[in-house]
């Protein structure tokens, strides 16, 4: 482990981003919305003691100081909890990464300076919204924790020309899209997943109606996104580019009796549209089976790539 006189308090979401601040030997560092605080976080989420570090010969720890919104260690309410080198600590629309003073040392010249939230300047008036890249908190670690803490609003994340967004009600997945194009939420929701560059900004709930199509805790929504982008990424190599035309052959050999019901579904699809992104962006099927079915109607002699 690192040695705690060697730990840096880095904050990668919210008002003070990119700022860091050295921990010392036998220091107990408070955060709250008092103006006495060592570190003040003026929001509304944030209580006027709400949890201190404490760094004791090799240990740093966090307790919470009994908040009204609690205090998260890598996705998990806590009231005291060990940290170590690369934990993450919610507080408020804060995230506070634990990092080797090495390694803030050789990335300080890349970013720029942002003072530390220190009373002096601490913001006043509403919070900017919780806001990141997804290089420094993977949307999956990002999601646990807006999940644990029961959050509400929407995860608007930007990827290259992709905007996505990911619905929450009190913790709850109850919707998604990305550049409110018509692809089914669910679908939609674990594509975001599989993002690993980019910028996120977690906004207050929108004012318009949408259905609640999904209604999966975050939990659940990770289980099975995963496990279906793990599985598509087996088979990529398999697929077409997106851009291909898929063909349907005359005359068609092959019965169609033979197809289950999605591989039928996937048929039509590439016999109404051609190109292979619509075939996906259309179909009702996860991406993952949606793809099974575009590998075996090529291989089967169903479809052919031209």
């Amino acid at each position: 482990m690192t040695s705690p006189s060697r730990l840096v308090l880095r904050f990668i979401s919210g008002k003070y981003q990119g700022g860091e601040i050295p921990l010392q030997d036998a220091q107990e560092l408070v955060v709250g919305r008092a103006s006495d605080a060592g570190i003040v976080l003026v929001e509304e989420m944030v209580s006027r003691r709400h949890a201190r570090f404490l760094l004791s010969n090799t240990d740093l720890t966090i307790e919470d100081l009994g908040s009204t919104n609690g205090t998260f260690v890598n996705g998990e309410k806590i009231q005291k909890s060990a940290l170590k080198e690369g934990d993450r600590v919610l507080i408020g629309t804060s995230i506070l990464k634990v990092v080797s003073a090495d390694a803030a040392a050789a990335a300080a010249g890349s970013r720029r300076k942002v003072e530390p939230p220190r009373p002096s300047v601490a913001p006043r008036g509403p919070a900017r919204s919780m806001s990141g890249a997804i290089e420094e908190i993977p949307l999956p670690d990002l999601l646990q924790l807006l999940g644990t803490s029961k959050k509400s609003g929407v995860l608007v994340i930007t990827s290259d020309d992709d905007v996505g967004k990911i619905f929450l009600h009190r913790g709850i997945v109850t919707y998604a899209e990305i550049n409110e194009d018509d692809v089914p939420p669910l679908k939609a929701a674990i594509r975001i997943l599989a993002w690993t560059r980019g910028t996120f900004d977690f906004d207050p709930p929108e004012d318009r109606t949408l259905p609640v199509t999904i209604n999966l805790s975050v939990q659940e929504l990770l289980m099975e996104g995963l496990r279906q982008i793990d599985e598509l990424n087996a088979l990529r190599h398999k697929l077409p580019d997106l851009d291909t035309r898929l063909n349907v052959p005359h005359p068609l050999g092959p019965a169609l009796r033979e197809l289950s019901p999605t591989e039928i579904e996937v048929f039509q699809l590439a016999y109404n549209h051609g190109h292979l992104a619509v075939v996906l962006n259309k179909s009702h099927a996860t991406d993952l089976d949606t793809t099974q079915a575009v590998i075996k109607l090529i291989a089967a002699g169903y479809l052919r790539k031209g």
